[in-house]
């Protein structure tokens, strides 16, 4: 207290008030001082283990709670003074790129998504979106399916064509984790490969209601698209593929290793997909 008042107040006078005596005090101070920088050092040791365990993905405020969890007494503030301090950098946010071709007769669904992303319960909502990566002489493509209310990643499948049956491996992968539940809506852009006569026959076959962005409305489906700008930025940008299956192996690590359960969400309160889930689920069984 006598530290952080001594601009506004005496010294002599806070150690009278206080009943603190003045060499006792410039004492303490001086050994305070002294052992800052092996402090820092040891969190700055601590931050630089978090920040690769992220695969060098981590700012400030995910690396703040993973100290957190650890015991560590920290703030948000003092980590990014030693990240800059020290160059340790998280990955920047990529710009969204619109990649989706609806120039189609086919027909389209009507958006029962209406951009409410809070969902309040798993399997209520899924969400599914295509891209690109570029993989040494081609394209490959990635399929997701997210769960809205964790943001996890139920269904995925990559090939090196975009065609319908790569979101219908994707769907199928979701639904054969998960199961359908009643009422269950599934939400995409209006690609040729989702208002497809096939995928849309997946649909009904399950029960499942099919909800569309509005045309030309990237942000109807901006949750499935900031899950492509991650991944890319954290794992497909950052090499060189040579090929589909490179791709693919990749993107199983990631998702099912990585993001799944042990990347932090700012959605789930900075915990992971699956740690999310779960406790809710045990929530729920306490409440029951």
């Amino acid at each position: 207290m006598i530290l952080a008042e001594q601009a506004n107040h005496s010294v002599s006078l806070m150690c009278r008030v206080l009943d603190v005596k003045r060499g006792s005090y410039y004492a303490w101070k001086k050994r305070d001082k002294s052992k800052r920088p092996a402090e820092e050092a040891r969190l700055a040791e601590a931050i630089r283990h978090h920040h690769q365990e992220s695969r060098g993905t981590y700012g400030s405020p995910r690396i703040t709670r993973d100290l957190q969890d650890s015991g560590e007494t920290v703030g948000r503030n003092k980590v990014a003074r030693i990240m800059q301090k020290h160059h340790i950098v998280g990955k920047p946010e990529s710009k969204w790129i619109a990649t989706t071709d609806s120039d189609h007769d086919l027909p389209v669904a009507p958006n029962h998504l209406h951009r409410e992303f809070d969902v309040d319960a798993p399997d209520k909502v899924w969400v599914g979106d295509i891209t690109y990566i570029w993989s040494y002489d081609r394209w490959s493509y990635l399929a997701t399916v997210m769960d809205l209310f964790g943001r996890r990643i139920v269904g995925w499948a990559v090939d090196d064509h975009m065609q319908t049956d790569l979101v219908e491996r994707a769907f199928e992968m979701a639904r054969l984790q998960r199961g359908i539940k009643p009422g269950l809506i599934f939400h995409s852009d209006r690609g040729s490969q989702y208002a497809s006569h096939s995928f849309q026959n997946l649909l009904k076959r399950y029960g499942v209601t099919s909800s569309m962005s509005r045309k030309g409305n990237c942000w109807d489906n901006a949750v499935a698209e900031s899950f492509f700008a991650t991944i890319k930025r954290e794992l497909l940008n950052r090499s060189v593929w040579m090929n589909t299956r490179d791709v693919r192996a990749a993107v199983y690590e990631y998702i099912e290793v990585f993001y799944n359960r042990k990347r932090r969400h700012s959605a789930n309160g900075q915990m992971s997909p699956v740690d999310y889930e779960n406790l809710y689920f045990k929530t729920a069984a306490v409440a029951a």
